[in-house]
């Protein structure tokens, strides 16, 4: 078997693996799971830090701000990942997953492995489509 048979071989069976509704619903509902279990666990760290000088020294109350504002950061990308793959479950309901919202061509399967809320294709993602 030449090297070519192989990755055309390979190809195909990323494309099928890609555009299977089932594999595709999987996929999010598994990121979407994930997102939500990481929001559950970072909760304690997003709420307001405790201000007592008798309980927490100036540095440590520091550190615990810091650590806030981050477990916020983290909970805003969380939300829009999580908006993205409701957009993408959404698309797969319309029979309309895994084909670019803008120009509407197919988005590549390597690009759905990658990122399965993807909704447009590499080129128009990088603006090289005219």
């Amino acid at each position: 078997e030449t090297a070519r048979a192989r990755l055309t071989a390979r190809r195909d069976e990323l494309s099928k693996l890609s555009a299977d509704p089932e594999t595709a619903r999987a996929r999010l509902t598994a990121r979407r799971d994930e997102l939500s279990k990481l929001s559950s666990i970072s909760a304690q760290d997003r709420d307001a830090v405790e201000l007592d000088q008798q309980s927490v020294g100036r540095l440590s109350r520091m550190d615990a701000m810091q650590r806030q504002a981050m477990a916020q950061a983290q909970e805003r990308a969380r939300t829009v990942e999580l908006a993205r793959l409701d957009q993408a479950m959404r698309r797969l309901e319309d029979g309309e997953y895994g084909w670019c919202a803008t120009c509407g061509e197919k988005i590549a399967a390597a690009r759905l492995d990658v990122d399965p809320a993807a909704a447009v294709c590499v080129e128009c993602a990088s603006g090289s489509k005219s």
